[in-house]
């Protein structure tokens, strides 16, 4: 499936100049037809992969719970 640039734009959260200077740059594939880009969406599942995989790192890291400092205990 392809889309349009403003639909991407939609899909990936971000402004059409930013998805357009992302192309430019070579870091998403897209196609001209000669009066617009079409993008696969195939390529960005992906990038929510892992988005997916880098939020419950997060949320491992953040319930982990602090471990109890030995030093507070030793001071008189």
């Amino acid at each position: 499936m392809y889309l349009t640039l403003k639909e991407a734009a939609e899909y990936l959260s971000l402004s059409e100049s930013v998805i357009e200077k992302l192309i430019q740059q070579r870091r998403i594939r897209a196609i001209h037809d000669g009066e617009q880009y079409l993008l696969s969406k195939e390529q960005f599942s992906t990038h929510f992969k892992q988005l997916e995989k880098y939020k419950e790192l997060v949320e491992e890291y953040l319930s982990e719970p602090i471990p109890e400092d030995r030093d507070i205990k030793d001071e008189d």
